[in-house]
């Protein structure tokens, strides 16, 4: 995407003013998906085009840091004007196949979540749910007896978000088994695989971007007892770290607001099991002060770029 010479002259003065409010603050990006086409079901998903002049505009007017370059400035108190992170959550195969070229064109550091569990062939329970609504010939589905009627896009994406948020806080077996019976009720297939395998995993790793762990299942840890959430938690690194034959340093919390989806249970566990940092989903910046296993994140909703920068300069106030 090209600038004006005034929306240039914007951007300049929005760096500026940067500088001045975002002194020692990080800003750290969370994205799931790149598309390669824009998806109805998930508007706020960006394509390749969008997601391009966003990483444009973070080599232009921003210091993109690796999280360990990050961590580091953050223990000294010496990060440089408007510090960002770019973050992925859960192990999309299009961060590699979309996002990956993406980062390498314009040399932006990156670190990706992985929920191990779906690196076999599994679809994220979420998106198996999203499936069954997102399914143009069909017409029609059968949910726990009720028989509805789905319509445009608009109407799908509110019923299935209102089914993510009945499932979403379910213990993981529980969740999986409801999601398995919508698709026994309704004779549905699954969609082809959407997460990296192992192998694709570590050609990631091997492309320059630093891989964390993300739990094993994708639960709500605090719905969990303390031994479930360790196991979710150590195993999911075990299993990275095994693959990718690296240390996996960095952990993100599933749903990741703290207080309503994790405590200090599982951030003591975290700690515990060798991390240099976690992130939430708690919005703000991170400054010198800041826990590296309660560092705040951002997600980037806007369109146009100007909001886009002047949202980023928003959230470092």
């Amino acid at each position: 995407m090209l600038l004006k010479p005034l929306h240039k002259l914007l951007h300049k003065l929005l760096q500026t003013a940067g500088k001045v409010v975002g002194r020692n603050t990080l800003s750290i990006l969370i994205y799931h998906q790149v598309l390669a086409t824009a998806d109805p079901m998930r508007p706020s998903e960006p394509t390749a085009e969008v997601f391009d002049w966003h990483m444009r505009l973070l080599r232009d007017y921003f210091t993109p840091l690796s999280l360990d370059e990050a961590l580091a400035h953050l223990q000294k108190n010496t990060l440089p004007a408007n510090a960002v992170c770019v973050t992925f959550d859960d192990g999309y195969l299009n961060n590699l196949t979309v996002a990956q070229p993406i980062l390498a064109k314009y040399n932006i550091p990156a670190t990706v979540y992985i929920a191990t569990a779906f690196s076999n062939g599994n679809n994220m329970w979420n998106d198996r749910v999203m499936h069954l609504f997102a399914d143009k010939q069909r017409q029609q589905l059968s949910l726990q007896g009720a028989q509805i009627t789905l319509g445009d896009w608009q109407q799908r994406r509110a019923l299935a978000h209102e089914w993510l948020m009945k499932l979403k806080y379910l213990p993981i077996s529980p969740r999986l088994a409801e999601v398995d019976k919508l698709y026994q009720e309704n004779n549905a297939s699954e969609q082809v695989p959407l997460m990296m395998s192992p192998v694709q995993i570590k050609q990631l790793a091997a492309a320059g971007i630093s891989i964390g762990a993300h739990t094993v299942n994708h639960p709500i840890l605090k719905v969990l007892p303390a031994a479930e959430q360790q196991t979710e938690i150590v195993q999911s690194k075990q299993q990275l770290e095994q693959w990718c034959g690296q240390p996996v340093n960095h952990f993100a919390y599933p749903n990741g607001a703290f207080g309503r989806d994790f405590d200090e249970t599982a951030l003591n566990i975290v700690e515990q099991a060798g991390f240099s940092s976690a992130v939430t989903t708690n919005g703000g910046v991170s400054t010198s002060n800041s826990s590296p296993f309660k560092l705040r994140r951002f997600t980037p909703w806007d369109k146009s770029v100007l909001k886009f920068h002047a949202r980023l300069l928003n959230t470092m106030r």
